[in-house]
């Protein structure tokens, strides 16, 4: 086997230059049987994990306008919303009813919600409908801060008073300035958003990071994403999960090519053995879909995050209940186990 993949599977950390050569030049197959040792060694046994949550996008009017979102609309457009507390509710209750105790909270970047409104919302979901609360993406609470004259840490800790348990990696794409040019001039850069991240996991917010691919993104830029993730976690310690995504062909904004299944994999797999301290590696059933996501858990994934109660932004190629769940990681060969968002 590749010397380098000799090296992660005995536990020593991958240089960026390592990982950018196993990239371009180690058999796909070679790596995603290193990340399979890998992901045994650190999660040993046979266990898969999942969770079960509903994502409510609260509303869809953005100002950040990226270039591969067909989801946002402006705050005139006749189909923007926010939506009410009540409907809300409704549609908490709808996930409990199919055995859901969590909410993903995710909008746009609306300068014309009040503060009010996220802690009403919050207090609303974790103490009248006793829910576990995920919500709002680095960019999004970076301009809320701004909206209300606070800074982040003060909003967090208003967030967090009001109910909220964690935050996710959401608008990280490809963590490379470039990259963040041509996606949407007005998302964080690279650096911010890790930093974003990392004061989140320092107030006891955890969450999980991702990257997107399948553009026209470099694979150094790929390696530079992979970085800035492992050295956030170095600094934080809050990334719980990563999760290797693929663009969806949304608008024709944006260069989108094709990802085929081997190249998938062995990002994957490449993700396992350089996040070394990242404990979990999901595999992305919405976005890459069965037969791929099923692959994915003999290639360094052990968690299918999955079940996934409503998605407005990309076409879920998922599952929906939780027996479909289970039934999909007993019949790839491992135990399943329900897990929060949190891995708690």
């Amino acid at each position: 086997m590749n010397s380098l993949l000799q090296k992660a599977i005995e536990g020593n950390r991958l240089s960026p230059a390592e990982a950018l050569d196993i990239l371009k030049n180690a058999p796909w197959t070679e790596v995603t049987e290193a990340a399979d040792i890998v992901r045994h060694r650190i999660n040993p046994g046979n266990k898969v994990g999942y969770t079960a949550f509903r994502i409510i996008n609260y509303t869809n009017v953005c100002e950040i306008t990226c270039s591969f979102c067909s989801f946002c609309r402006p705050a005139h457009s006749p189909e923007a919303y926010v939506l009410s507390l009540d409907e809300i509710r409704q549609k908490t209750l709808e996930a409990k009813a199919k055995g859901a105790d969590q909410i993903f909270l995710q909008g746009g970047v609306n300068k014309d919600i009040p503060l009010s409104y996220y802690t009403d919302v919050l207090k609303m979901l974790t103490q009248e409908m006793g829910v576990k609360v995920r919500g709002f993406s680095p960019v999004e609470l970076v301009r809320i801060a701004e909206f209300n004259g606070i800074s982040l840490d003060e909003l967090l800790d208003i967030l967090k008073d009001a109910g909220l348990s964690s935050v996710p990696g959401a608008g990280a794409e490809i963590l490379s300035d470039r990259m963040r040019q041509i996606l949407s001039p007005k998302k964080l850069p690279a650096q911010v958003w890790c930093d974003t991240l990392a004061a989140c996991h320092k107030k006891g917010l955890p969450g999980s990071a991702n990257i997107v691919f399948g553009s026209v993104e470099t694979p150094e830029e790929i390696i530079e994403h992979l970085d800035y993730v492992r050295k956030t976690q170095d600094i934080a310690n809050g990334f719980k999960s990563f999760v290797v995504w693929t663009f969806q062909p949304q608008t024709d904004k944006f260069p989108i090519r094709h990802v085929r299944g081997d190249e998938y994999l062995k990002l994957l797999a490449l993700s396992r053995l350089y996040l070394d301290n990242i404990p979990h590696i999901e595999v992305s059933l919405l976005g890459m879909g069965l037969s791929l996501g099923e692959l994915g858990l003999h290639c360094g994934a052990d968690d299918i995050n999955s079940i996934v109660i409503e998605e407005n932004v990309l076409q879920n190629h998922g599952l929906t209940t939780i027996e479909q769940a289970e039934n999909f990681i007993k019949n790839a060969g491992f135990t399943p186990y329900r897990r929060s968002l949190n891995f708690d």
